[in-house]
């Protein structure tokens, strides 16, 4: 069973920033594609940004060239630096992993961190 544990989170003025972090563990012999999804009241969730074991990356439109998103292979941990923030980035944060698990691919969430940006 793979677990993934997300960090961060909290409340934040607009135009501040706020980082996130997410660990995997458990029976996880590769990761294939780590990622952050978002979804606020009302809405469906999306894809935030995501990184493949490579190190190539995504964004959504929205938050382009404000959000940055890493990993450490090691660690097995993905980060999403959130700069500039905006009322609109208020939602619940769900950090995804692709996970090579006994030869297949298996989609595991974490719990979801609370992000909300307000004065």
């Amino acid at each position: 069973q793979v677990q993934l544990v997300e960090s961060g989170g909290g409340l934040v003025q607009p135009g501040g920033s706020l980082g996130l972090s997410c660990a995997a563990s458990g029976s996880i012999f590769w990761i294939n594609v780590m990622g952050w999804y978002r979804q606020a009241p009302g809405k469906e969730r999306e894809l935030v940004a995501a990184i493949t074991s490579g190190g190539h990356t995504n964004y959504a439109d929205s938050v382009k060239g404000r959000f940055s998103i890493s990993r450490d292979n090691a660690k097995k941990t993905v980060y999403v630096q959130m700069n500039s923030l905006k009322p609109e980035d208020t939602a619940v944060y769900y950090c995804n992993a692709n996970v090579l698990e006994f030869g297949v691919l298996n989609d595991y969430w974490g719990q979801g961190t609370q992000v909300t940006v307000s004065s």
